[in-house]
């Protein structure tokens, strides 16, 4: 399971710098991937890191749109940029990543939140994701 933990770090990292520089997270999974080819100190992306990223990207209007839909007082543009990335990378594995049981999914996304945010993130992200756990059957729609 380390494996994943590291593989999800690196997809949450991804998916904020794409934020941060407004490009697109395919470019920035590409840029990360030809470092780690020419810059021996750059980590390895490993396939997990591409199935979220790339599976981010896939259903990435439709988790914003659940994102502002469920968080009640929070636009996704008022949301600290590292809790809107932990919550889109969360959202995506918790909906379409079927392999992986929701309690992991929830507690991976907690434990970036204590890891890279603020002290309330960690209540919010938990709040949020269960939100959408609850409502799981019906949220797949395209």
């Amino acid at each position: 399971m380390a494996a994943r933990n590291k593989a999800r770090k690196r997809a949450f990292q991804i998916l904020f710098e794409a934020d941060q520089r407004g490009s697109s997270v395919q470019t920035v999974l590409a840029d990360w991937l030809r470092h780690a080819r020419t810059d021996e100190r750059q980590p390895p992306v490993g396939e997990y890191t591409m199935q979220l990223v790339e599976g981010y990207a896939e259903h990435a209007d439709r988790i914003d749109e659940l994102l502002s839909t469920y968080s009640v007082g929070w636009t996704l543009d008022r949301m600290p940029v590292v809790d809107r990335n932990i919550l889109r990378l969360g959202a995506h594995e918790l909906i379409w990543e079927d392999d992986v049981p929701d309690a992991v999914v929830i507690d991976e996304a907690v434990q970036l939140a204590k890891e890279f945010s603020t002290d309330e993130s960690p209540s919010f992200v938990n709040g949020m994701l269960g939100r959408l756990k609850e409502l799981k059957p019906g949220l797949r729609r395209a």
